[in-house]
């Protein structure tokens, strides 16, 4: 029996990242953003909605058919332990502990939002439009569709406000938090992991109970890959330099001063999970 931890929090902040680190550990599998929990909710939802099931129902049965997805989507792997990765996981702790019947260990990747903007915005300017690739990136193909115009201010303003990536990103650890779930949950800071790599894979075996492994934080890579321009229009979004040090540029050279301004005035808002 496998033992799964989980794997969410916000955008650009390092879980590709960690993930390439914690598969140095020979126990360990980390891959990409896996598709694991939407199954489990769309099932849910099936059941529960489904006349013929609340003509007969099979409690026991539906959360053992339920729970078994993670094992079954994951039974190719044969490492014990597996980080199952979903932005999402924060506010469904209940599928965790309720379903697949082990305790909830989150680890929560979080960033300062101005640097998130950035990084996606830097992202985007890197990876222009070619028709013959024949696909947008995933921001602007949302302007798109919404009829507005293709520009870095919108670009920020979707990602912040609902429908967007880093909103509900927010959300859902905004979530967790409100559902007093703190406690199953571990953050960790990307400029943290950046700057002393050490203490953070230390604090992170320490809440997961596992014994510590000494890694490397040279010749990283991302031995997981997604197709990354298939499924958001960014031929780079997941890749991971081989040394480990922070390459963006600073929010001041890249993001409209609109935004800047924006993130100052809620800053405090925006990163709520420094308050204890």
């Amino acid at each position: 029996m496998k033992t799964f931890y989980f794997m969410a929090g916000l955008p650009r902040s390092g879980s590709t990242l960690l993930s390439s680190i914690l598969n140095q550990n020979s126990r360990f599998y980390s891959g990409p953003s896996s598709p694991v929990l939407g199954a489990m909710y769309v099932m849910e939802e099936n059941f529960t909605t489904n006349e013929l099931y609340t003509g007969y129902p099979k409690p026991d049965q539906v959360k053992e058919i339920i729970g078994s997805i993670p094992h079954h989507f994951y039974s190719d792997i044969e490492k014990p332990i597996v980080f199952d990765k979903n932005r999402a996981w924060t506010a469904r702790v209940p599928y965790i502990e309720g379903y697949i019947k082990q305790q909830a260990k989150i680890l929560v990747l979080v960033r300062r939002v101005d640097e998130i903007l950035t990084s996606i915005l830097s992202m985007i300017h890197r990876n222009p439009f070619q028709e013959e690739q024949d696909r947008i990136n995933f921001v602007d193909e949302y302007l798109v569709k919404t009829n507005q115009p293709i520009n870095d201010y919108n670009r920020c303003m979707h990602l912040l406000n609902p429908d967007g990536i880093v909103y509900e990103s927010l959300n859902a650890i905004k979530e967790g938090l409100e559902q007093n779930m703190r406690d199953k949950m571990h953050f960790v800071d990307y400029n943290d992991m950046v700057s002393n790599p050490e203490k953070v894979m230390e604090d992170i075996y320490d809440f997961l109970g596992e014994e510590h492994y000494e890694h490397t934080f040279g010749g990283l890579s991302n031995i997981h890959r997604e197709n990354d321009l298939n499924t958001y229009g960014l031929g780079d979004m997941h890749e991971v330099h081989s040394k480990l040090e922070k390459t963006s540029s600073s929010p001041e050279s890249v993001l409209p001063k609109e935004i800047l301004d924006i993130y100052e005035q809620n800053k405090q808002s925006l990163e709520f999970w420094t308050s204890k």
